[in-house]
């Protein structure tokens, strides 16, 4: 089944049937988490690094880095008994616009929070596709662990 996820959403599986998939990251960041040994795989669909100061975080829990990752792991850990340290970690999106159109920044801030989280984690990742100026879709099949990544380029 294609389990379809959308912003600051997270969805877990242990069934190898699933494909977990969203689409267009382009400034958001997916982050995929898959046990090879237990055949278990999750994702998460991040829109922005942190609440601003003193903002109740009333939203889905997946929309910042800072709460999402965590809250993604935990449902990986609780839910099917994974160890982080069996996991494979892969990071995608946090693209950029060229020029005075990224006043924000919001894809380079969203890379450095999911960075910053997994490391004070200790959980070991792989930067798979990041930056550019491109829209990403990606998919992570839970049969094998496999990640497929669809790019469109950006337009300005």
């Amino acid at each position: 089944m294609e389990i379809v996820i959308g912003l600051g959403e997270i969805a877990t599986s242990n069934n190898t049937e699933d494909v977990i998939k969203t689409y267009a990251l382009a400034s958001c960041v997916g982050v995929t988490v898959y046990s090879p040994l237990k055949k278990v795989g999750g994702m998460i669909h991040i829109v922005l690094p942190k609440p601003l100061d003193n903002q109740v975080v009333n939203i889905k829990q997946g929309y910042y880095a800072s709460t999402g990752i965590r809250e993604l792991l935990r449902q990986i850990s609780s839910k099917y008994g994974c160890l982080n340290s069996e996991l494979v970690v892969n990071i995608f999106g946090g693209s950029y616009s060229e020029g005075s159109k990224d006043i924000f920044k919001v894809g380079k801030r969203n890379l450095e929070e999911t960075y910053k989280v997994l490391d004070s984690m200790n959980i070991n990742y792989t930067s798979v596709d990041v930056g550019d100026m491109y829209s990403r879709t990606i998919q992570l099949e839970i049969k094998t662990g496999n990640v497929e990544i669809t790019r469109q380029p950006m337009k300005l």
